[in-house]
């Protein structure tokens, strides 16, 4: 090539070589084996140029290379580089990955309830321990030139998005900020935002995954890939890619059969022939077992693979299902490896706490190469999982989703049992961002020439849903930020009011409100044209239209009014006929697939007619169970009886009467048929129309009547442009509320926590009180509830293990609400103490109410949860992990978690409380100790 170049050619490529080789990214290059790819190139020579960058690139992609050319330069620039993380297995994995690259003596982590050379130059952390630094003025903080935020579209979170927009609207002008997200549609409005509030920002997005992904939906025994790749007459793929046909036809095929093998036609058997069709036909199509999966995958070459299942038991049974059916993916030189790597890692687990933790089963799973992974696993077996699977030793992993935020656990293959997943409240698609997440696991770059994403085949799935999922690669990034209570004090403090009103101003969750303001004024511009136009076509020579049109709608409203009010009444009379019912009553129902002569079995009252619980809500009105003179016995609802039903008889029902025997129902069917059959009831009457008798509609017809325009011999053409005008100004009114709602949201919210924060003496104008000082170091959910507490003595007198178990109230959460059985509490004066809690919250909650504060849009404090309380205060109290986990009934996983957030406040707690006439810090930090011992202790990356 170099041949054909011309001299000035040659000369300027030389110049160009040796200009690259003079910038720092050239050595950085030569750190990785692979070249680099342009996206990151482009991303690197931007950071070097001295701008900040937004890189929004696939899972999988390599953009964390990105985040380490940041660390290199700020090591060559001789300053720090915080790398933030928004999990701690992240930080942990970020952690070890840049100790191997810059040795331990260079490389910290900060997560919370780990801290290891804090003084490093470079400090791997999550990004609330960055966000408390910042609120505290740290000292950490001097000479920082660089900050990673990896897996920034965590701001979408709504739980802890905040946190992000906080580190990034409060990070020195000095810093260089590198965010590193997930393929997002809105890269390009979330760069701007950046660009607003931290300068020069580099956007840079790339779509293409390194390693391509072929997507499969696993039917029977066959395999079918989802899309049909069209060419073009030169061979390349064709950009619009179709469903697969045969995929559509299988889809048609099965969901419009409603074969039951126990169905006869009238008179006749189904025949032999059909029956046998039928049975071929269901032959190749089913749901593939779980093993089976495994065994087809393992034959086809596309192991290691990730198995989705979105539930933790169900990634423990499908191990279970594995090794029942004999599954060994492992070899016996890789049996031998997985056993010294897991007796290594494991070494410091007490011998009697391995039997509570399953460790043997789990063992022998690993051995076979065979794993589940998910939150309610111990933190160290989860971390053994990860390392023998991205070794080759593991490869098959069963995982809830928390496996694809971010952990590098790349496979060949990715299998999706059902695209149905439950939110915490129901069950729900997964989102095109989700599947794009998930799937993003699939293709090892420079391992796997090619990725592959298998869907299973349920029935009722729909082929073009699953295009839709897997061809929508992108999703919105939607700001979660709003401002908390610990928040508010911090920036009063740091900015005085007015300041800290304007910061939050420029937070993106104002940002993208005041866009979509942008775009909702155009329509109300377009609106306003159109109503002119409107008014145009109403006006009429004999007077004026509008108030005529006007007096049209109030006399149609009044109306519909009446009307509804006439129907109330009617359900409200025909509900309390149903509550005078008694068994034995003779009713006749009026309509529905059930009308005609009845006896009630029961009135379907429910026990003391309570509101707000499952089951037959008195709200519904009641359900009484009947028995028809068909012989069918039923539940009727109130829509059964539009009118009010009456006994026409009474009759006695034998205490034999067996409502599930068929004789029985006969029997008294026929009774009920002679002793009423002969009555025909009364036919309900309706009661003389509230319409008739009113005199607003009789004056608005009067009114109309006497207007000049009811003359008009276009008054009907003039009404359709009258009703059109009303319609588009009625739009145009809520638009313009959407507008108002939307201005300064974030500032007025600001305004309601300052004024409550005021009223408790936490604030006084821009002065921060002592209580509100306090209020700046407690960070968490609760964190008000938590300052009242300390502030009136609450926790005083507390042992460390009662301690424990009250601030487990402030962080605990269930996995699932459940108010049918009360949790066991520890007895004394903690069991006092957290009742106290629940008494502030409850003062808290009204005062929130009072200053409109919503904890539905995420603002104000959720009640204490206590469900956490007495294994907190078991463990404090040193008992063994079999007893604490028992009574618990808490996977070992979810106990050390929460005993770490414990712990955390626990932290907090003892830095805020006072350190005179107090025995709340010191309890504090005993109760730390306590906790901290056994699994909670050894299950720390260090």
């Amino acid at each position: 090539m170099t041949e054909d170049l011309t001299p000035a050619e040659a000369y300027a490529a030389a110049r160009a070589r040796n200009a690259e080789q003079a910038t720092a990214l050239a050595p950085f290059r030569e750190l990785y084996e692979f070249g680099l790819d342009p996206f990151q190139i482009e991303a690197c020579q931007a950071l070097e140029a001295g701008k900040g960058v937004l890189v929004a690139a696939p899972t999988g992609s390599g953009k964390t290379i990105v985040g380490e050319f940041a660390v290199h330069l700020a090591l060559l620039q001789g300053r720090k580089c915080f790398y933030t993380t928004p999990i701690k297995a992240l930080s942990n994995q970020k952690y070890a990955d840049l100790v191997k690259r810059y040795g331990p003596g260079k490389v910290g982590l900060l997560t919370g309830d780990n801290s290891v050379n804090g003084d490093a130059p470079i400090i791997v952390m999550t990004t609330e321990v960055l966000r408390n630094m910042l609120y505290a003025g740290s000292q950490a903080l001097s000479g920082l030139g660089y900050v990673v935020m990896d897996e920034v579209h965590y701001l979408s979170d709504r739980f802890r998005g905040a946190v992000w927009e906080e580190v990034i609207i409060h990070l020195p002008e000095s810093v260089t900020l590198v965010s590193l997200s997930a393929t997002v549609s809105n890269a390009e409005e979330f760069g701007d935002w950046l660009d607003t509030v931290r300068g020069d920002t580099e956007v840079i997005v790339s779509e293409s995954r390194p390693v391509p992904l072929w997507q499969h939906v696993l039917a029977g025994r066959r395999m079918y890939d989802l899309f049909e790749e069209e060419t073009d007459h030169g061979g390349r793929a064709a950009s619009r890619r179709e469903v697969n046909p045969d995929l559509m036809r299988l889809a048609r095929t099965e969901n419009t059969r409603t074969y039951n093998p126990r169905e006869r036609r009238r008179g006749k058997m189904v025949r032999e022939a059909d029956r046998e069709r039928e049975r071929r036909q269901r032959s190749r199509i089913w749901t593939p077992g779980r093993p089976e999966v495994i065994e087809r995958l393992d034959a086809e070459g596309l192991l290691p693979a990730i198995t989705f299942i979105f539930s933790r038991a169900a990634c423990e049974a499908a191990v279970q299902q594995c090794l029942y059916a004999g599954l060994r993916l492992n070899d016996d030189d890789a049996r031998q490896r997985v056993r010294e790597i897991v007796e290594e890692r494991t070494a410091s687990i007490p011998s009697e706490d391995l039997h509570v933790l399953g460790y043997y089963e789990w063992l022998e799973a690993l051995e076979r190469g065979i794993a589940a992974h998910h939150a309610g696993m111990l933190p160290t077996f989860k971390e053994v999982v990860e390392e023998l699977f991205v070794r080759g030793l593991v490869k098959a992993v069963f995982a809830t989703e928390t496996l694809a935020l971010g952990i590098n656990m790349p496979a060949r293959s990715v299998v999706l049992e059902k695209l149905v997943k439950w939110n915490g409240e129901q069950h729900a698609d997964i989102t095109p961002g989700e599947y794009t997440q998930l799937t993003g696991r699939a293709g090892r770059r420079g391992i796997d020439v090619e990725g592959h994403a298998v869907v299973l085949w349920q029935r009722g799935l729909d082929p073009g849903h699953l295009a839709g999922l897997a061809g929508t690669r992108t999703y919105p990034l939607r700001s979660s930020f709003k401002p908390s209570y610990n928040m508010a004090v911090n920036l009063v403090d740091q900015f005085g009011r007015h300041r800290s009103r304007e910061l939050l101003e420029t937070s993106f969750a104002q940002f993208q409100a005041d866009r979509s303001v942008v775009g909702i004024s155009r329509q109300v511009q377009k609106n306003e044209e159109g109503l002119q136009g409107y008014k145009e076509g109403m006006t009429c020579h004999l007077g004026d239209f509008e108030e005529y049109a006007r007096l049209r709608r109030d006399l149609k409203d009044r109306e519909t009014e009446l009307a509804k009010q006439g129907a109330a009444q009617r359900r409200a009379q025909a509900a309390a006929s149903l509550e005078r019912l008694k068994t034995g009553d003779v009713i006749h129902v009026p309509t529905g697939k059930f009308a005609g002569l009845a006896l009630v079995l029961d009135p379907g009252i429910p026990a003391g007619r309570t509101n707000g619980h499952r089951g037959f809500e008195h709200h519904d009105g009641p359900r009484p169970l009947v028995l028809t003179a068909e012989r069918q016995v039923k539940r009727l609802a109130s829509i059964d009886f539009p009118v009010p039903v009456e006994a026409l008889e009474r009759m006695r029902i034998p205490k034999s009467f067996n409502p599930r025997s068929p004789q029985s129902r006969r029997d008294l069917a026929s009774a009920l048929r002679t002793k009423a059959g002969h009555i025909n009831p009364e036919r309900h009457r309706r009661d003389r129309s509230a319409a008739a008798d009113d005199r607003e509609i009789a004056r608005l017809r009067t009114a109309l009547r006497a207007h000049p325009c009811h003359g008009c011999d276009e008054r009907e053409d003039h009404a359709r442009w009258a009703e059109r005008y009303h319609r588009l100004q009625r739009d145009t009114r809520q638009l313009e509320r959407r507008i108002e709602g939307r201005t300064n949201t974030i500032a007025r919210t600001f305004d309601r926590i300052v004024a409550l924060l005021t009223e408790l003496d936490y604030l006084r104008g821009d002065d921060v009180t002592d209580n509100g000082k306090r209020l700046a170091r407690l960070y968490g959910e609760l964190d008000l509830l938590a300052s009242e507490c300390l502030r009136e003595g609450v926790w005083e007198g507390l042992n460390p293990a009662e301690l424990a178990a009250c601030v487990s109230a402030l962080v605990y959460e269930a996995r699932q609400a459940d108010d049918a059985v009360a949790p066991k509490l520890p007895t004394g004066k903690a069991k006092a103490a957290l009742g106290e809690m629940v008494r502030i919250w409850g003062r808290l909650d009204a005062l929130e109410e009072e200053f409109r504060i919503n904890q539905a849009e995420g603002v104000g404090q959720r009640e204490p949860d206590l469900g956490f309380a007495w294994a907190a205060y078991q463990w404090a109290s040193d008992k063994g992990l079999d007893e604490v986990l028992r009574e618990a009934e808490m996977p070992a996983g979810d106990f050390v978690r929460w005993c770490k957030q414990v712990i955390d406040v626990l932290g907090q707690i003892a830095a805020a409380a006072p350190k005179e006439n107090s025995t709340v810090s010191k309890n504090a930090r005993k109760a730390v100790e306590s906790l901290l011992r056994g699994v909670v202790a050894y299950s720390s990356v260090g």
